[in-house]
């Protein structure tokens, strides 16, 4: 089913809805949420409380896009677990990902919030316009959906080490970006 569709049955709020999103994206969100938390009960959890998050927003919300909306939510949820499972604990790609663009980013107490900024936003756009195709898949699939170097490796058909690499100049990149354009790293 079309997401336009689906998005008239959340405002119909018949239940179908959930059931076409699930279909449609449950894969995806639980990747999303794997990545990030690596417990499936936990992921299990996060994405129903997705779900519900959806269905209080969607209406009086439009998403332009139904997938990514939904995504942003399961991600938001899961990074809210995952900070409240590990407040003092290490977790697997999600915290390794995050320490990684410690270095590039703005210290603040909050980093998901200053990520959120929309002057962060769109330098981070910029920059990633900046950057060819294989390197946008690069730099997204490690800092959003939270992806291993070896799963990323797969992805694009590189090596892991040069993905590193890779992921590794464009943090210098993005650094060096961030500082011209007068934000204190």
């Amino acid at each position: 089913m079309e997401d336009s569709k689906i998005v008239d049955l959340f405002f119909e709020r018949s239940e179908q809805a959930l059931t076409e999103l699930s279909y449609k994206y449950e894969n995806l969100s639980k990747k999303i949420a794997v990545n990030i938390l690596g417990n499936n009960e936990d992921v299990l959890e996060c994405i129903n409380d997705s779900y519900l998050g959806i269905w209080n927003t969607i209406p009086p919300h439009r998403p332009d896009s139904l997938k990514y909306y939904f995504l942003r939510i399961v991600r938001n949820n899961a990074i809210a677990r995952f900070h409240f499972n590990t407040a003092k604990k290490r977790n697997s790609f999600y915290d390794v990902s995050l320490q990684e663009l410690e270095e590039c980013l703005p210290a603040e107490n909050n980093i998901t919030r200053k990520l959120l900024s929309d002057e962060i936003t769109s330098l981070l756009n910029s920059f990633l316009e900046s950057q060819n195709r294989v390197n946008r898949i690069i730099f997204v699939r490690r800092y959003y959906f939270s992806d291993s170097v070896t799963e990323i490796s797969e992805r694009v058909k590189l090596t892991e080490n040069n993905v590193s690499v890779r992921l590794n100049r464009m943090r210098k990149i993005l650094k060096n970006h961030l500082e011209k354009e007068g934000i204190e790293i």
